[in-house]
């Protein structure tokens, strides 16, 4: 009877928790959306999106960055994991492992670097110029009018997620069910098209749903190429008319309409389209040992798309050791000066210390929860496992940019979260903020432990007279250690680099976090790129640091935690 009243209580914070900081912003934003001035429901608003020619350009264009920032993680993402799958070959670890380095650094900062090496001066025009191409200084600007430049830094940003969810996929197909297709004569490309693929299909599209919402509702990078022409920030303009203006809810409300759809299309259509196997024993065992030329050409697959994969790590290198980088193929003369000027900057600083406050305070309330709700995951019985697996990773489908301006909009004057006015002081909101969109990591990582945990041991204990709580504390926590410090981890580096939330809910210079700071940086004159690249590539180096210990903590099942 205790341990029954115990885990209805646990779930009752945990829907307690999602109630009050998850569903009642979302709700108050779609309200905004179809409620006028006095009080009654209207589609006005929402139809004025899809009327107004601006908002549906803005809308228009943020599908069609989704719809090709996904294609093109696909098609980079696919064929490496099919090959890691396939074959063995010299340096496979290691090129693999390289794969996952454009995590380490946000899309948003990686602009400054791509815009140093392909600007109308940057280095690539600097070498076609010297090679003959055209005259110096004649080249063109590769990522002018901003569109294609959001899509292959966020592409190069996100395919890594896709890869890993597809990797995973492969390493679950049966190798039975290939070597039958083999003896009735199915073999190469169309045994890969008729029975592999359906099989990895459901992989496929857990990682592309979270790369279509996450580059459908990006903020940050069409803010740093001045691509205005899209929702996000068309949202982030008008947060000043939140008070009085109900367009902005308006296209949030769509904009969440479309994420939530793809998510749930993934989740319940694709996600249940999963086929038995059998075993998936002696799967390395046969792999293809690659020699000579072939070797050669897959090692050049891996080497060519991961050099061009950190081009905004060297260009934000470049820009942070670089005396100067302007029409010349590399920095002019390495020094240090921009990191003591960073160092010295009033931003900086008190940057760095607040957002690892920020990031601290979050981690320790989704390490809370989320033990709570993976307890009640794995440990529930019926249906209640399953509907609270899927309502704890609803985060990851609902946009941080929908969640913040739901935050900002119920801090206004008389509403529920007025005494945490983020224009006073964010430190409130923005740690809520940090903590509900990193909790599905942190429940993936507790829910691996305990999955892997039999609940044997809780009940021998039982047996010699320990309470449950103690139980858990003494016996399943230390087993299951491992996996929350890696969860942990990744909440708290994905906290310390959060955009959305930042840049919307941060409003005063002395409560930025490192990201808003970047941010106000990389609009200064002079040497304002160069500064925000320096703190960049500390947050780089920090995160880098972070990826590579869960991975080494958590090993192949890094990926579950950038699933839907």
């Amino acid at each position: 009877m205790y341990r029954k009243l115990l885990s209805q209580g646990l779930l009752l914070l945990v829907v307690a928790f999602f109630v009050l900081f998850f569903f009642l912003p979302v709700f108050h934003v779609l309200r905004g959306g179809v409620v006028n001035s006095n009080g009654r429901l209207t589609a006005f608003y929402l139809a004025e999106v899809f009327r107004n020619p601006l908002y549906l350009e803005g809308l228009v264009n943020s599908l069609r960055i989704a719809c090709c920032t996904t294609i093109l993680s696909l098609l980079l993402a696919l064929p490496l994991a099919w090959l890691t799958d396939r074959y063995e070959f010299r340096g496979k670890r290691l090129l693999s492992g390289a794969l996952l380095l454009p995590l380490i650094l946000a899309p948003f900062v990686g602009a400054l670097g791509m815009q140093c090496i392909f600007g109308r001066y940057g280095a690539a025009n600097v070498l076609f110029a010297r090679l003959g191409f055209f005259a110096m200084g004649e080249g063109p600007d590769w990522f002018a009018g901003g569109f294609w430049g959001v899509v292959i830094l966020e592409a190069l940003h996100l395919y890594p997620i896709l890869y890993l969810n597809i990797v995973a996929a492969f390493a679950n197909v049966d190798p039975m069910l290939l070597e039958a297709s083999q003896d009735y004569g199915c073999v190469g490309f169309r045994r890969f098209w008729r029975i592999v693929l359906p099989l990895v299909m459901p992989g496929v599209f857990a990682g592309g749903s979270l790369v279509f919402i996450w580059s459908f509702t990006e903020l940050g990078t069409p803010l740093m190429f001045n691509y205005g022409r899209c929702t996000a920030v068309q949202i982030f303009s008008g947060i000043n008319e939140v008070g009085y203006n109900p367009m902005p809810y308006a296209l949030v409300a769509v904009m969440m309409t479309f994420s939530v759809a793809m998510y749930a299309g993934a989740k319940f259509f694709f996600g249940r389209q999963s086929y038995a196997m059998i075993t998936k024993a002696g799967r390395a065992a046969g792999q293809t040992h690659l020699r000579g030329i072939r070797e050669v050409l897959v090692i050049g697959v891996f080497a060519g798309l991961g050099l061009f994969s950190v081009l905004p790590h060297l260009g934000v290198m470049g820009l942070a050791f670089g005396k100067s980088w302007y029409h010349s193929l590399g920095p002019l003369q390495l020094s240090l000066e921009h990191f003591e000027a960073a160092l010295g900057h009033g931003l900086t600083v008190p940057s760095i210390i607040n957002s690892m406050r920020y990031a601290l305070m979050a981690v320790t309330a989704a390490m809370i929860i989320g033990v709570f709700a993976a307890v009640c995951i794995v440990r529930g019985k019926g249906r209640i496992g399953w509907l609270l697996d899927s309502l704890v990773m609803l985060p990851l489908a609902v946009p941080g940019l929908v969640l913040a301006f739901g935050y900002l909009a119920m801090s206004q004057k008389g509403r529920l979260f007025h005494c945490f006015d983020p224009v006073e002081n964010p430190t409130v909101l923005l740690v809520i903020a940090y903590a509900v969109r990193r909790l599905p990591y942190v429940v993936r990582a507790a829910v691996a432990g305990l999955q892997q945990t039999s609940v044997s041991y809780e009940e021998a204990a039982a047996s010699l007279g320990a309470a449950p709580v103690t139980a858990f504390r003494r016996i399943t926590m230390p087993l299951i250690a491992a996996n929350l410090i890696a969860g942990g981890i990744l909440a708290f580096s994905f906290s310390m680099l959060e955009v959305s939330d930042s840049l919307i809910l941060a409003q005063k210079a002395a409560y930025f976090p490192i990201t808003k700071a970047i941010f106000e940086l990389s609009n200064l004159l002079g040497q304002g790129q160069a500064l925000a690249s320096a703190l960049g590539l500390w947050t780089m180096v920090f995160l880098g640091a972070s990826l590579l210990t869960a991975s080494c903590i958590l090993g192949k099942k890094l990926g579950a935690l950038f699933r839907v």
